[in-house]
């Protein structure tokens, strides 16, 4: 069995996640191709885009959104996504268990809660028009005074299949979303089979080489190691003696290729769909990026691993992109920073006057 070093599934991963260097593939393509981005933040797929997708502007995601082949809904891990409309039809009745047992962290809270009676009403209240969660509580507030309306809104979000209703704004979404049925949006039925053993290689595909672990975490699905075993796929090994799977055709570049300086935006889906996270990120940087209250901040690489933080600001016309090294950067890695940090600041602030890159001490 051919044995990986941690080098090598550090490349396989970012050139399946386009991060070797960008790519030219139109938005809906590359959305496709990663099976979906992490969306907590209209703008977090916007920046994961740009890292990605050679010469990308905001309005082609806009356009595939307005065109409705991309829609941003709450699927893997029961989390806001952007997926491509026919991956979300393809795969929320997969990814349904996992919703529907998500309503157990309500608790307490599900008291007198008639999951079925509230899901019935809900459809029907976001059939007329699209709505807000808020405007879905307080209606259903109405119809289930006796349940509380958190649990209200939270089964609605699991149960019903919806999508985000978008707006003419510049990240696609305002900040409280309206959201509408996804089947009347789109104008297909979501698929009624599950298809667990195809979700597993699409995850390889954009994720691998990885285990049965690493899938559970990505999408949430339980029972993954023979859900793999049903499935012809290569079988590697890490340094450690860990199986790894793939698909065959799975790129797995040479080890020596050179991974370009790139900045993720917060909850990028590379630092949050495996188990064991060394390929991207050391284990003793983890408490500053993943946060105690489940934030996951924005990073950059360098040499495919992360290296640090940042964030921006604008102050009178001044963009701001602030760096947090991990560690001493060497002088050729400032200047890339400085040159792709500069260009994502354009990319977020073009109405910025000046733009600055700032390293925190």
């Amino acid at each position: 069995m051919t044995t990986l070093s941690d080098r090598a599934v550090n490349r396989a991963t970012l050139a399946r996640q386009m991060l070797l260097g960008r790519e030219k593939v139109g938005v809906v393509e590359a959305v496709g191709r990663l099976v979906g981005m992490q969306g907590q933040e209209a703008k977090h797929p916007y920046v994961g885009l740009w890292s990605r997708v050679e010469g990308f502007a905001g309005e082609e995601l806009n356009k595939a959104v307005a065109d409705r082949e991309v829609v941003r809904a709450t699927l893997f891990r029961g989390t806001l996504h952007l997926v491509t409309a026919e991956d979300y039809l393809r795969f929320r009745t997969t990814i349904g268990p996992i919703l529907e047992s998500g309503l157990r962290m309500l608790k307490d809270r599900a008291e007198g809660l008639d999951v079925g009676k509230v899901v019935a009403a809900a459809e029907k209240l976001l059939a007329k028009e699209p709505l807000t969660f808020t405007e879905v509580r307080d209606a259903l507030q109405e119809q289930f005074p006796a349940v509380n309306e958190r649990a209200l809104g939270f089964t609605t979000r699991m149960m019903v299949p919806l999508v985000m209703f978008p707006t003419e704004t510049r990240w696609g979404w305002p900040a409280n979303a309206r959201f509408t049925p996804a089947e009347a949006w789109l104008g297909k039925k979501v698929r009624p089979t599950a298809l667990p053993e195809e979700l597993v290689r699409r995850y390889l595909a954009a994720f691998g080489p990885a285990t049965p672990a690493d899938f559970q975490t990505w999408s949430g699905l339980p029972g993954a190691k023979a859900l793999f075993d049903k499935l012809e796929l290569d079988q590697l090994k890490d340094e450690t003696g860990k199986t790894l799977y793939d698909v065959p055709e799975g790129p797995r570049p040479d080890p020596d290729t050179p991974a370009a300086v790139r900045f993720l935006p917060e909850f990028d889906n590379l630092l949050l769909a495996h188990a064991k996270r060394e390929r991207i990120i050391a284990d003793e940087h983890r408490p500053a990026v993943f946060t105690k209250n489940l934030r996951v901040k924005s990073t950059y690489t360098v040499d495919g691993l992360v290296a640090g933080l940042w964030s921006t600001e604008v102050k009178r016309g001044v963009a701001t992109l602030t760096l947090t090294p991990f560690g001493r950067t060497l002088k050729k890695t400032a200047a890339e920073l400085e040159r792709e940090g500069t260009a994502l600041l354009r990319f977020l602030e073009p109405d910025a006057k000046t733009y600055e890159l700032v390293t925190a001490s």
